[in-house]
């Protein structure tokens, strides 16, 4: 007779520690951004649909075993430039800039597939690489990110372009990376600061990091956003204020509540206490990526859970520092906290992908 149980343990593979907790984040999300819309039920419910629809899609891709990702990496890496190079001519603006694709059913932020592509593919490329890597192969991986990240710069999308640089660079740290090179490539980079300042930033954008030096510049101005979320942060204490108590998000004196600054609403609300218990979800996803990192099938599945993983942590510590005026604003939502569903469906897919590469361990040893 067929044991069903032991059936089923064999054809799924889950961790649930991380759909646990993933699961936990996206409700608490739900919660969150019913107060940061000011009770706007039809907000809540299409984040939901994202939601409900994003754990199905993260159980599905965590099913094929890692050798699909790394022999598919190709396909899915110019499949996601198609989508960016769309995008440049035929996506939907909005303020000026051209970001999404209409796909009738919702908008997709073609960027934020490339930066779960990107990863992927340069793990695929690289993994088996002989060590240190040369300079070949240094340089090739170097001007595919380059070129990735432009490509989402002049959309424009500055926050999403430096995650983007930022995760291919792991991938390259985590695959050896000779010091010598990094510290060459460090200096060249502070040498080359003015050159950048002068010809790839919008005004717009420089205006924004002068305003993170001095926001009283322009506190009804430029400076505006930044003011507003240090005194909401600022204002919720130990316990917060209360759930929807929140004055500056509730008298519109704090901006983009739902999607930049709705950590800025969570501080206010519920306070220190409320924040560490959000950054303690955070820490746990974050410290079982690393672990299942460490305990990895082969090099492809562990520079593939690390570049993903610190894909996860890059933007947790952009939204955040952002919010509390350590960084420029830059536009970067919260993961699966702020309103977005092109956002929460990439990370769903990255955990997806990394859920494959911890749990498939019984092939290896066939």
């Amino acid at each position: 007779m067929i044991n069903i149980r032991n059936l089923l343990r064999d054809k799924i593979y889950i961790d649930q520690y991380l759909f646990i907790s993933i699961t936990l984040l996206s409700v608490m999300g739900l919660i969150f951004l019913y107060s940061a819309s000011q009770g706007n039920i039809e907000t809540v419910i299409k984040q939901s649909f994202f939601v409900i629809f994003g754990l199905f899609l993260m159980f599905i891709v965590s099913q094929p075993d890692p050798d699909f990702y790394k022999n598919n990496a190709v396909i899915f890496i110019i499949f996601s430039l198609i989508l960016v190079l769309l995008t440049l001519f035929f996506g939907k603006e909005v303020n000026g800039a051209k970001r999404w694709l209409d796909l009738g059913v919702f908008t997709l932020q073609t960027s934020e597939i490339i930066k779960v592509a990107l990863p992927v593919f340069l793990a695929a490329y690289l993994y088996d690489k002989p060590l240190p890597i040369n300079l070949f192969n240094t340089f090739t991986t170097l001007v595919l990110i380059l070129l990735i990240a432009n490509l989402v710069r002049i959309q424009p999308d500055l926050g999403t372009s430096l995650v983007i640089l930022i995760a291919g660079l792991y991938i390259l740290f985590l695959a050896g990376l000779s010091w010598r090179f990094i510290g060459i490539s460090t200096g060249f980079f502070i040498l080359s600061l003015p050159f950048i300042w002068n010809n790839f930033l919008e005004p717009f954008q420089r205006q924004r990091i002068l305003t993170l030096f001095d926001p009283n510049a322009d506190p009804f101005g430029s400076g505006w956003n930044i003011t507003q979320s240090k005194i909401a942060i600022g204002s919720g204490g130990i316990q917060g204020k209360g759930y929807q108590m929140g004055s500056q998000a509730h008298l519109d004196f704090l901006p983009e509540t739902e999607t930049d600054f709705i950590f800025s609403v969570i501080a206010e609300e519920f306070g220190f206490i409320g924040v560490c218990v959000l950054l303690s979800v955070f820490l746990f996803i974050l410290l079982r990526c690393l672990f299942l990192a460490f305990n990895a099938r082969d090099r492809f599945c562990r520079l593939t859970i690390g570049g993903l993983s610190l894909l996860f942590l890059s933007t947790v510590f952009i939204n955040l520092s952002m919010v509390v005026g350590i960084i420029p604003v830059v536009g970067m939502p919260l993961p699966f906290i702020s309103k977005g569903g092109s956002s929460l469906l990439s990370f769903y897919i990255a955990f997806g992908i990394i859920i494959s590469m911890a749990t498939h361990k019984k092939l290896m040893q066939k």
